[in-house]
């Protein structure tokens, strides 16, 4: 078999085999393919497209690249998590505990944050001790022990999508749609979980824009989730607006305390609930009506957040820092950001307000630069709210004063203003199963 047949018959607009699938897979991973001729069939997918069959051939092919993590000891209650990213998306360190503490197994693999878009680790690592890095055995043993152990993405798995997304970053063909869900979906298989839950954001903090887009992408893996055997479920869930209050590390880990606590009820806590029943009800095969009255329980009970406590413990975080906020990095400065007039806040646009916050040391511009844990942005506002001229609708936050006058020229962009209250858009537009 010949990798110039292989591009030639996807560029003509035919179905490839499952040998034709493997033959690139392995030949490309192991460095027998060169790049040019993985470009090449990449572009001939973005225009061609791949039929599912297609897809679920590659997406297995993918994770079977490397290592596949075992949770058959789990059985049923494996289950998994996944968002396609966002701004103040904190929804993994409130998920997580809660569904736990019902009952299921969650083993999560996250990855760190990138421009404007945060990460789960970068998140953990804000708690002072958080060990984001255990072996397999570790990792497997405190998920069966406790319900819950989440690390940094390690080890060989899916080497495959690792090289592959590299060439397609650099060479504009991410956004196809059965090579953006097989990168995602091979991930999720590998990672072993028998039940995922998949958060698809949409608007102008994500990376599909609009939520017709986004149902797209969401049906896709879905479909190929139960095609390679898994039970799979979507929330297509709205990132116009930063979701929730805090942007930032540790910020972020306080805010997520103080949903567990019962002490935030608002879009964070909406979409959480929406995740965590959905979770529970693949875990449990219980109606998600039932789930969703379990999930509202274990936060108002507190065992959810007493479940975050030993989570943390067990991965060598300091638990007493969930309890007195003062153990947390905390920023030098604290700079108000006011408004320019009277009226009403008519939008908040998420990727600008992540640019701040990236700006203000949250985020990274590259991989290889560091984070300031404390850095972030506290919204004392949210579109639809009234506001006076001068009144503060966020506090930056940062270590270097230095950061601010660009900080505040991207709020000045991503907030906007008006005279009339805006009209509600849904938090959560559909749910696919």
């Amino acid at each position: 078999m010949r990798m110039y047949d292989v591009i030639l018959h996807k560029r003509n607009g035919g179905k490839l085999s499952d040998e034709q699938i493997r033959f690139f897979v392995d030949g490309y991973t192991k460095g027998g393919i060169p790049d040019y001729q993985a470009s090449a069939l990449c572009m001939a997918i973005y225009f061609r497209g791949m039929d599912a069959e297609e897809t679920v051939t590659l997406t297995k092919c993918m994770a079977e690249s490397g290592d596949m993590l075992d949770l058959s000891r789990f059985g049923d209650l494996s289950v998994d998590k996944h968002s396609t990213g966002g701004v103040g998306d904190k929804t993994t360190l409130i998920v997580a505990p809660v569904v736990a503490a019902l009952g299921g197994k969650v083993t999560k693999m996250s990855g760190r944050g990138l421009g404007h878009t945060g990460g789960t680790v970068d998140k953990l690592e804000a708690i002072p001790g958080y060990r984001t890095t255990l072996s397999e055995e570790e990792f497997l043993c405190q998920a069966e022990r406790i319900g819950v152990a989440v690390i940094g993405q390690s080890g060989n798995l899916t080497p495959a999508d690792k090289k592959l997304y590299a060439l397609r970053d650099v060479t504009a063909t991410v956004d196809s749609i059965p090579l953006i869900t097989s990168s995602i979906m091979s991930k999720k298989l590998a990672a072993g979980s028998h039940n995922i839950v998949l958060d698809v954001k949409y608007g102008s903090g994500a990376f599909m824009k609009t939520p017709q887009d986004a149902e797209i992408l969401a049906k896709n893996m879905v479909d190929i989730g139960k095609g390679c055997g898994r039970s799979v479920a979507a929330v297509l869930s709205s990132m116009e607006t930063p979701l929730g209050s805090n942007i930032g590390n540790a910020l972020e880990i306080k805010e997520a305390v103080n949903v567990l606590k019962g002490k935030q009820r608002d879009d964070l806590y909406e979409v959480c609930v929406t995740l965590a029943s959905r979770m529970i009800s693949l875990v449990r095969h219980i109606d998600v009506t039932e789930a969703e009255t379990l999930v509202k329980g274990a936060i108002d009970d507190g065992s959810a957040f007493e479940k975050m406590k030993e989570w943390v413990a067990a991965q060598g975080g300091d638990a007493e820092s969930l309890e007195d906020f003062e153990l947390l990095p905390s920023a030098s400065v604290i700079y108000p950001f006011a408004s320019p007039r009277d009226g009403f806040i008519t939008g908040i646009d998420a990727q600008r307000v992540g640019d701040a916050a990236m700006i203000l040391g949250a985020g990274r511009a590259s991989k290889e630069d560091s984070i300031d844990p404390s850095a972030g942005i506290v919204l004392l506002k949210k579109p639809g709210d009234t506001v006076r001229e001068g009144e503060v609708v966020a506090r930056l936050h940062t270590c270097d004063v230095r950061r601010i006058p660009s900080a505040l020229a991207a709020m000045n962009e991503a907030v906007r203003y008006g005279d009339e209250k805006p009209a509600e858009t849904p938090l959560i537009y559909k749910i696919i199963t």
